[in-house]
């Protein structure tokens, strides 16, 4: 897949940063869902995000996407307010569950989308090939297996050639072969010029990522590098040290754990999807 070099993005900042946030707050009803985050994503390259159930991770894609709605601070994209229209084309956001149309074939589906940002047959057969679904492009996606529908999701957010692409879980629930597989595309992209912000609780894909964001509980832990992780947690198991810093966090002054209930029983993680299952994707 090809894409223009990073240096060539106009609309990143004179850091070379795709996505600088700064004290972002997002309180639902009295619940604080992110607390004073303060973070940059780098142009160009794979950034994840993780963090156990619960701590924000959609929320704060959401925020970036600009389609969750902030308490106080400021999230600037490509150089821009998160939200504003001139990112409806530089933009992409894959959500966990699949926003594609069961009626309509593969290509039928990319084209479709790919329509809503002027781009045509070209562009949605270049987009199929990214994720390896050409066999299956004449395919009903009703007739699709998990893995496979989320290739066409992901499909349907490259055909625009987004800058920014920002994927919710991706590899959830695909077999190892597939998530391999999905991560060497991720890695082409990157090389290519995307900036991609992944989120993952599979703490071995943590490798694959340039930078990382460690989230808990609404507060940001760390932005680190992959070998940073390693060496703060004291582990060349990832996991393992992932673990570690969480619980070097959870020893510390914090807010107790009823804090993070609603008033309904739900954590404002489990809220978010509940709201992001209503919305559908941002192409």
């Amino acid at each position: 897949m090809s894409g223009p070099a990073v240096g060539n993005f106009p609309g990143t900042d004179d850091d070379g940063r795709a996505v600088a946030a700064g004290g972002l707050t997002v309180v639902r009803g009295r619940v604080p869902v992110l607390r004073d985050l303060s973070f940059s994503i780098p142009a160009g390259q794979i950034t994840g995000l993780l963090g156990p159930s619960g701590s924000g991770k959609t929320t704060l894609m959401r925020a970036v996407v600009g389609v969750q709605r902030i308490t106080s601070g400021s999230v600037q994209v490509l150089g821009l307010p998160a939200g504003s229209t001139q990112l409806r084309h530089q933009v992409g956001y894959v959500t966990q569950s699949p926003s594609v149309y069961p009626d309509l074939t593969v290509e039928g589906n990319v084209r479709y989308f790919g329509a809503m940002h002027r781009k045509g047959a070209v562009e949605a057969a270049e987009a199929i090939a990214a994720v390896g679904l050409q066999e299956q492009a004449r395919q009903k996606t009703a007739d699709l297996s998990g893995g496979q529908l989320s290739r066409v999701s992901l499909a349907c957010a490259l055909v625009a050639r987004p800058r920014l692409l920002v994927l919710d879980e991706p590899t959830v629930g695909l077999d190892p072969v597939l998530r391999a597989d999905l991560w060497g595309r991720f890695r082409d992209m990157a090389a290519h010029g995307t900036t991609l912000f992944v989120s993952s609780h599979v703490m071995e894909e943590a490798g694959h990522c340039e930078s990382l964001l460690l989230l808990r509980e609404g507060r940001l832990l760390a932005q680190l590098t992959p070998a940073e992780l390693s060496r703060r947690g004291h582990s060349t198991d990832l996991e393992k040290a992932f673990l570690h810093i969480i619980q070097e966090a959870a020893e510390q002054p914090g807010p107790a754990a009823g804090d993070r209930k609603t008033l309904n029983g739900k954590p404002p993680e489990a809220e978010s999807r509940d709201t992001e299952s209503r919305d559908r994707s941002v192409r």
